[in-house]
């Protein structure tokens, strides 16, 4: 998931103190009954974390691209066939996918 202003809060303030956001600007911090005391981070901290959010997911977009094809194999079946029929199917379709979304 694409990181959100929500996601670099959690990042550098912990899941514990409640907040609100209107428009990508927080709006309230530490709005529960019982405060958690928890700094609210800079609105320059939070940009910087988000950042570094979005650079990591960006990083693993192969990683999510393999997947969504891996996915569509029946890879059991496909292993099973190779060792049965002495064939390597499954082997190079995994390499070709690979091959389109390198690291």
């Amino acid at each position: 998931m694409i990181p959100r202003l929500i996601d670099a809060v959690y990042s550098l303030a912990g899941t514990t103190t409640a907040f609100s956001v209107d428009d990508g600007v927080i709006t309230g911090w530490d709005i529960s009954e019982v405060k958690t005391n928890v700094t609210q981070p800079t609105a320059e901290a939070l940009a910087t974390e988000l950042t570094r959010l979005q650079a990591v997911y960006d990083s693993q977009a192969y990683a999510r691209n393999r997947k969504a094809e891996y996915d569509q194999l029946n890879q059991f079946e496909m292993m099973f066939n190779d060792d049965r029929d002495g064939t390597t199917t499954w082997v190079d379709k995994i390499n070709e996918i690979k091959g389109r979304h390198p690291k």
